[in-house]
């Protein structure tokens, strides 16, 4: 007898009995159920382990992406060291030359030269920042000269002055600066003779538009580098030589030397015509004489303080037929009552 033989599990087989099916027709039906319902036991481990390591896997990533996180939005945001400043060298030069200076006095520069005022400094600065790339020429080595350099790093610069040593000196001091020392045959003093010498040779070597590179005029400068003569000069400040004694070099030929260059220059295709001159110490008799003579009263749009701001256009397509500066000539000399010139006041 086999009743004392355990039960075999099928807790999930129904068994429906059959009172016509013969017995081995029972067992056959049985094995099937048994094979559908439990799974084999190797099959079962498999599946678990299979299971285990796809949740082990799921959870060690979900981890690791949490903690990157976590990390990078708590780790500040650093950018690599570099060697070069933020700033152009000639802006940081410049700043830390204004910012060393306790008092307006400087020993750099020329120092009977008076630094600009603030509005001064800024007439200048609105055309430099307004004019595309300016090629700027600088007559006198001062106590803005940094500050030009700085201010126009995307143009050209160039400075003038009549001490060879304070070029040298400068240059030495400052990489990359462009200057040229020039020497001056003409005296304060001497001021109405040089006028009336322009004037009545204002058709011949003292015309408006020529090339001041083989010019005879006593006021035009002809011996700097021939390049400077070339260049279409969108800006011009005439802050030198000096000017504030009799035996002084005096302003007269920069004056004439910038008018020149302004009405002679070439613009080409597209070019600018116009030309910005700047004239400092415009309160001194002689900066406001050769001023109106030849940068003209009528192109003077501003004046700030002692600084007077000319625009002349340019005259080259005349092919130097122009034998007048101006339309209308309003010079000292010009004027029937002529006023006597006191030196005590052309230094204020």
């Amino acid at each position: 007898m086999k009743q004392n033989q355990p039960k075999p599990l099928l807790s999930s087989i129904i068994f429906i009995p059959q009172h016509n099916m013969k017995p081995t027709n029972l067992n056959t039906k049985l094995l099937l159920l048994h094979k559908q319902t439990l799974p084999s036991p190797l099959l079962s481990h498999h599946r678990l382990c299979l299971l285990f390591f796809l949740i082990f896997f799921t959870l060690l990533f979900t981890i690791t992406l949490f903690t990157t996180t976590i990390f990078f939005s708590t780790t500040p945001t650093t950018t690599p060291p570099t060697t070069t400043s933020p700033l152009s060298p000639s802006v940081t030069k410049a700043l830390l030359h204004y910012a060393s200076i306790t008092n307006i006095t400087t020993t750099t520069t020329t120092t009977t030269t008076k630094p600009m005022s603030h509005d001064e400094l800024h007439a200048i600065t609105t055309i430099l920042l307004k004019t595309q790339n300016p090629n700027f020429l600088i007559f006198g080595l001062t106590h803005e000269s940094l500050l030009w350099h700085a201010l126009n790093h995307n143009g050209r610069t160039v400075f003038i002055d009549e001490n060879e040593y304070l070029i040298s000196n400068f240059e030495s001091s400052n990489a990359g600066f462009e200057a040229y020392d020039v020497q001056f045959t003409t005296k304060v003093s001497d001021y109405p003779n040089l006028l009336s010498h322009a004037k009545a040779r204002s058709r011949e070597e003292c015309k408006p538009v020529q090339n001041l590179l083989f010019s005879e005029c006593k006021l035009g400068i002809n011996d700097l580098p021939n390049h400077i003569y070339q260049v279409p000069w969108d800006v011009i400040l005439v802050d030198g030589p000096r000017g504030y004694f009799p035996a002084a070099p005096g302003r007269m030929s920069a004056i004439f030397t910038a008018a020149v260059l302004a009405k002679s220059k070439k613009t080409g295709t597209g070019g600018k015509t116009m030309t910005h001159v700047f004239v400092h110490d415009f309160g001194r008799e002689v900066e406001r004489v050769f001023s109106n003579e030849f940068l003209c009263e009528e192109n003077l749009v501003q004046k700030v303080d002692l600084l007077g701001h000319f625009v002349i256009e340019s005259e080259s397509d005349d092919n130097g037929k122009s034998s007048v500066f101006c339309r209308n000539s309003s010079s000292l000399l010009s004027s029937s009552k002529e006023p006597v010139w006191d030196f005590r006041q052309s230094v204020k």
